[in-house]
């Protein structure tokens, strides 16, 4: 019964019940097995496959090139490796904004070839009805409001949003559109956190923030970010909990040294 109970898998349900009793939900990425066996057995309640993937598996300078085919692969990896953690994937850009049929199909491909619990879409009332359509079909949506990076063109900065009064009355409404349609909660990205604060308040959804306070439902990071591994990104925001970038490297220049000058391996490590 114990080890049924440890492995009890989270769900939207969960999330709400959390957000219910006051409890905060801890989110981050991943993008392959290893990766999402580690971030799930540490814990984690979401993890989210996002499209930061563009950025940190591929090396391009904005989420816009990968594609659904990418994003399936990278989940399908993830899906795999986890037990307990509710598996949240970005739809990314191009798949589904201006065509709601097209979002559905996106969103089926996805659920169906990676196995995922749900989807996540950038924007608010101008994807309401692409949003609508994928809940009507059952599968479960998480929105994405503030600073929405498929937009990082729209934009031409990642600065924080919302913090004129035009900006902040649309994120008011926009969140109120995706709850009233059935989105069952909303990533808050770079916003003022007085402001995140009092929409996090006038939802019955949980919200997950990202550089938006700490009176938000929960907290979301890139996985690479917080452990390290990302060189030179230093955003307010982050905590980096490791520098794996540092220790990795220098274990490699540890073990170039080591197969250079003959000592790896030793006798113990050969047959």
């Amino acid at each position: 019964m114990q080890q049924n109970k440890q492995t009890k898998r989270v769900t939207t349900h969960t999330l709400q019940e959390m957000k219910n009793a006051g409890q905060k939900i801890a989110m981050l990425t991943a993008y392959d097995y290893s990766m999402a066996t580690v971030v799930d057995s540490g814990g984690i309640d979401v993890i989210l496959v996002g499209d930061s993937a563009s950025m940190v598996m591929a090396g391009n300078e904005t989420t816009l090139p990968i594609t659904l085919d990418n994003m399936i692969y990278h989940a399908n990896s993830v899906v795999k490796a986890t037990k307990r953690a509710l598996v949240v994937v970005d739809l990314p850009f191009g798949s589904y904004q201006g065509n709601s049929k097209e979002a559905l199909n996106s969103a089926i491909r996805m659920m169906k070839e990676s196995g995922a619990h749900a989807v996540k879409l950038e924007g608010g009332k101008e994807i309401a009805e692409s949003v609508e359509r994928i809940v009507t079909a059952g599968i479960p949506v998480m929105g994405h409001l503030g600073l929405t990076p498929q937009s990082i063109y729209k934009f031409g900065t990642y600065t924080v949003r919302a913090k004129e009064q035009a900006e902040a009355e649309k994120l008011k409404q926009d969140i109120k559109i995706l709850e009233t349609i059935g989105c069952f909660a909303v990533v808050l990205e770079k916003i003022p956190a007085s402001l995140a604060a009092e929409v996090t308040q006038s939802v019955h959804i949980p919200t997950i923030g990202i550089g938006a306070g700490n009176n938000c439902d929960g907290q979301v990071l890139v996985v690479n970010d917080m452990i390290g591994l990302t060189k030179g990104f230093t955003p307010r925001f982050l905590r980096q909990y490791l520098n794996l970038f540092d220790e990795i490297n220098n274990a490699v220049a540890s073990y170039v040294k080591d197969v250079k000058t003959g000592n790896f391996p030793n006798d113990k490590e050969q047959y």
